[in-house]
């Protein structure tokens, strides 16, 4: 086994009944890793991180940490420990006590367990006279610092994170996104992370995994997700997106409705070549397409109507609607709004180098 890598799973399938759950998944994580598994509900994924610590049986294949399988070992004896959205504290102990817990089921001595707790807390940024608090007197996000602190006084290995901020408000998640990610770097341990949220994905992972139906349709660093998706489905789950459906010509430029293409020999320096007949995808993100003056082309060129326009905080974001009848997005800085009204005859543009092929999409 490459020495890089601490957790393999190698085939693996869940079935419930007739119904499966997941198709002969395969996977490497790196030790030291954040790795973060995104989809939409039933897409496998926490069934899958179910699997990972113990808490269901495979139905075919093999978990291995580094060079020992441990599939068939029981979820208490894995060098793992998962957080899980509703926490799980003990609401009846204090914040130290919970944080000891792990340590009280190894038999630590008392004074060995509360030098360890009150280090956790530091490691977390609680102050150390939060040991003796009450868990009901903490906040939402306090309460998620003591989870995390009582999850590495297991000392594991692995962390598993079963969507933990999602019940967060908006401000306090982004919050403990960035301090969930700082905590990776300090303690240096495997992060696998659960969430259907793309920004928290975004933000605090190394590599991304995309699921769909059991199985996972793109494994990649983000920028690489979000920039050139494999299939129209990844494509759309990473934010928003303008796709064009398209078709190779004799000469090998993409052509589709409504689309007018100026590439010459752009194309196949882009990836943008299809062979004459072949069936693709080209995806745009909004925050590349741009409204064009009278006179000005780019490689690609829309034509429509301004049908909508939406404030989104530092950005606005704008609808066009084709002939065709396919609504468009286009986003710009609030400083760089478009001046034209709602209903006003519009071109757009993007250029060859922001587009990406999907094929056989």
């Amino acid at each position: 086994m490459d020495a890089q890598n601490i957790l393999r799973l190698r085939n693996v399938v869940k079935d419930f009944g007739t119904f499966r759950a997941l198709h002969g998944i395969e996977l490497d994580i790196k030790e030291g890793e954040f790795f973060t598994i995104v989809g939409p509900s039933g897409s496998g994924k926490s069934t899958l991180i179910r699997l990972l610590v113990g808490m269901e049986e495979l139905s075919e294949g093999e978990i291995w940490l580094r060079d020992k399988r441990i599939d068939q070992t029981p979820a208490n004896q894995r060098p793992t420990c998962m957080v899980f959205q509703s926490l799980a504290l003990f609401p009846h102990m204090t914040v130290g006590q919970n944080i000891e817990f792990p340590l009280k089921l190894r038999k630590e001595a008392p004074a060995a367990r509360r030098k360890r707790a009150l280090e956790l807390l530091d490691l977390l940024r609680l102050p150390q006279n939060y040991y003796d608090k009450r868990i009901s007197q903490c906040s939402g996000g306090e309460r998620q610092r003591v989870a995390l602190a009582r999850a590495l006084a297991f000392d594991p290995e692995i962390l598993f994170f079963d969507e933990p901020l999602s019940a967060l408000d908006y401000r306090l998640r982004k919050t403990l996104e960035k301090e969930l990610k700082d905590l990776h770097a300090r303690t240096g341990k495997t992060f696998v992370y659960i969430t259907h949220s793309l920004e928290e994905a975004m933000v605090m992972s190394d590599r991304i995994a995309i699921m769909k139906e059991g199985r996972f349709e793109q494994i990649a660093v983000a920028d690489v997700i979000y920039g050139s998706p494999v299939s129209r489905f990844v494509a759309e789950f990473m934010g928003e997106v303008n796709l064009f459906e398209v078709t190779g010509t004799p000469r090998g430029a993409p052509e589709g409705p409504g689309l007018e293409s100026r590439l010459d020999g752009k194309a196949a320096g882009a990836g943008l070549m299809l062979a004459h007949g072949e069936a693709g995808t080209i995806m745009v993100r909004p925050e590349y397409v741009r409204f064009l003056p009278a006179g000005q082309s780019t490689d690609f060129m829309v034509r429509g109507t301004l049908v909508g326009q939406y404030a989104l905080g530092s950005r606005i974001q704008y609808e066009v609607e084709t002939a065709e009848g396919q609504v468009l997005t286009v986003e710009k800085l609030r400083e760089d709004r478009f001046a034209g009204a709602e209903g006003a005859a519009v071109v757009l543009g993007f250029e060859a180098e922001h587009a990406h092929m999907i094929r056989g999409a």
